[in-house]
């Protein structure tokens, strides 16, 4: 199994990062999930909102419909777009030590409107572990030099 599972994600050198062919369809497979469930729930938000916005709910809703309506984007070209991949980790990730952990470690977590949030990125943040590039990502975004 072990072997298998490092075959599917060796990487690739006639592939561009040296990515494999495998991960690059789950890259883009997260992106076309990300921009139908989070791109049709903050769309449809947006668009039948009605009255004024409460400018924090404003900012989410306006964030989230952007950055997935760029996943599309990410369909074309997946490496190019592994930045948006490394926003929806971190964003989730903070909220959920910011925001869940404190609420769980409380035992308000439970019942409350944050417990779908919650398990929602904690999925996301499992697979984003999974499907990101890692390598390829702090090659290209961490030790890559100013000038290149």
């Amino acid at each position: 199994m072990r072997d298998t599972l490092s075959k599917v994600f060796r990487t690739d050198p006639a592939n561009p990062g040296g990515v494999s062919t495998t991960r690059l369809y789950l890259l883009r497979l997260v992106f076309v999930g990300t921009f139908l469930f989070v791109g049709t729930n903050a769309w449809k938000g947006i668009l039948t909102h009605s009255g004024p916005w409460d400018p924090l709910h404003g900012v989410a809703f306006s964030f989230w419909a952007a950055y997935s309506t760029l996943m599309i984007l990410g369909l074309r070209y997946p490496l190019k777009l592994v930045p948006l991949l490394l926003l929806q980790f971190f964003y989730k990730l903070v909220w959920l030590v910011a925001v869940a952990y404190p609420m769980w470690s409380s035992g308000q977590l439970r019942g409350s409107s944050a417990s779908g949030l919650a398990t929602i990125f904690v999925i996301a943040v499992v697979v984003d572990l999974v499907v990101v590039p890692w390598p390829y990502a702090l090659r290209s975004y961490v030790m890559k030099g100013a000038t290149d």
